[in-house]
Formats: structure tokens, sequence, C-alpha cells
């Protein structure tokens, strides 16, 4: 089991109760820094029945870029927000997540990559990534742990305000047309707001494509209809470029845009290739 103490639900004591939940024997391993849930799974798949993650986002981004594939992977609730987990089904709760787990079943669940880079749940240029590099740039707490939800929302808030409400098209969805901002979802919901799922795009599932949303000409007066169709899964519409199940999109910025993964920024981009990769990886989920 990888453990990356500085995620924001992660104590010594739930990694002992989980470790006695889940079948054994069981070796835990702990991160000591970024990337190194990446270097233990690679080192540890082709010797062990199962890897689980008791993490948050980020760590479970690193494990499904550092497998080929074949060796089942758990994912633990132990972050603030923990998408891929609850997308899977597994309760927020990580004891009784890894009770379930204990005895559950497996299937085989697409990715998403994005110049190379793999993401299990979502993906983005523009909007979401900024917000991703406003959190960021608060830092981590004194315990180490990033802001929470409250502090998203500031940031949210914030951002709508240093750009009145206005997101003028600044890329091109090869094929398609102009937007604002594009989201990239490979299940849903998106991401979550506490206990409501952000479906941004209905359909997305862990079994087919991409799906792609992007918006064209986003305005202050326009903010409350579209804030309303992220939430509830957006549809084809003049000024909503909406594609669902897609194999390959392409990306060209005007300027450098900031691109995030998963919830981990990954820099300024001028293009990026997005693509499905499908029947990637196998997770452990409830039955």
């Amino acid at each position: 089991m990888i453990v990356n103490p500085q995620a924001s639900g992660v104590t010594d004591a739930l990694v002992e109760r989980i470790r006695v939940a889940l079948p054994g024997p069981l070796e835990v391993v702990r991160t000591e820094h970024g990337g190194q849930a990446r270097e233990i799974a690679q080192v540890y798949e082709r010797d062990v029945d199962a890897i689980y993650v008791f993490s948050g986002d980020g760590t479970y981004n690193e494990v499904v870029n550092g497998v080929a594939g074949d060796v089942p992977l758990g994912f633990i609730p132990g972050g603030g927000t923990s998408v891929l987990p609850r997308a899977l089904g597994t309760p927020r709760d990580p004891v009784a997540a890894a009770r379930l787990l204990s005895t559950a079943t497996t299937r085989r669940i697409g990715l998403g990559r994005v110049n190379g880079r793999r993401f299990a749940f979502n993906a983005g240029i523009g909007l979401d990534a900024e917000l991703v590099r406003r959190i960021d740039s608060r830092g981590r707490r004194e315990d180490g742990r990033r802001p929470g939800d409250s502090a998203f929302v500031r940031e949210a808030l914030g951002l709508l305000s240093s750009r009145r409400g206005r997101f003028p098209d600044a890329l091109e969805v090869d094929g398609h047309g102009r937007a604002a901002f594009v989201l990239v979802a490979n299940c849903d919901p998106y991401t979550y707001a506490g206990r409501v799922g952000i479906r941004v795009s209905r359909g997305a599932s862990f079994d087919l494509g991409i799906d792609v949303v992007a918006p064209s000409g986003v305005r202050a007066r326009g903010l409350p209809r579209l804030g309303l169709e992220l939430l509830r899964g957006a549809r084809p519409r003049a000024g909503m470029i909406a594609l669902h199940d897609v194999e390959r999109v392409v990306i060209r910025c005007d300027a450098p845009l900031p691109l995030q993964v998963d919830g981990e920024d990954l820099g300024d981009v001028e293009e990026a290739v997005f693509e499905s990769e499908r029947n990637a990886v196998t997770a452990i989920v409830p039955s």
C-alpha cells in the first residue's frame, strides 16, 4: 500500500486500521516527496498481487502514470476531494472503503492522456487550471497539507472578480471552433464540491473515450447559465462545444495557457493533444 502522509485525510492511526482491513500480507510504503509514488509503483508492480493507494488525487495520478496496467489498483480516499475513488463508487470514509475493497471485484478502466501524461478523471486548459495554480500559490498549511474546498471557493470568486466575469476566446479546438477554456472529462462527475458532484459532461465514462466541454464568448451575464450547465452537464449549443466519447482532440492556444491534470499544475502550453487510452489499467472497485 502506497501512502502519502501529507494527504489531508491521512493519519498513522488510519493507516493501521486500513492495513488491518485489507487483504494481507500487506507492505506499507510511505512517500517522502512528490513523484516518488510513480517510482514505487514501477518497482513493485511486477512482484505484487495488488497495489493500494491511500492518498489524494495527485498521488493516484502518479501511480497510474507509473504502472504498465496489469497489476490491480485500489484507491482509498485520503485527500480533501479524492475524486477518483468516489467516481469509482468507493465511499468517502477510508476504513469503510478499505473493507469494501478487501472483498471487491476488478474492472478495466480507461484513462485520458495529454501530451503524453495520463489523467484519471479530468484535465483542463485555462479556467480550472488557473484555479489550481492559484490554490497551489497559497502554499501548504502548517501540517503540510493543501488548502480545502473553502479556499477553492474564495479563489474562484477572486478569479471571476478579477476578470469581471469575462473570459474571451483564447484557444482553438481543432476542427470545432474557438473557445475561452477547455474542460476534458474521463468520467462523470468531473470533480466534487464537498458532497456535490460537478457533472460538466453527463455520459463521460471510464468505459468510453474522453469528453470535451469548451464554452466560447463567456461574459458576466452568461455566467449563471454556464455555471448551471457545468454543474448539471453541458450539451452542445451555440457558444458551447461539447464532444462525447472522442479518441483525440487537439487544442491550440493563442498564447501559453495553464494546463492541469487531476488537479496538478503542469505549467503553460501552446498546444495540447488529448487522447483516450481505453482499458488502460485494472481498478479494484466495490462489488
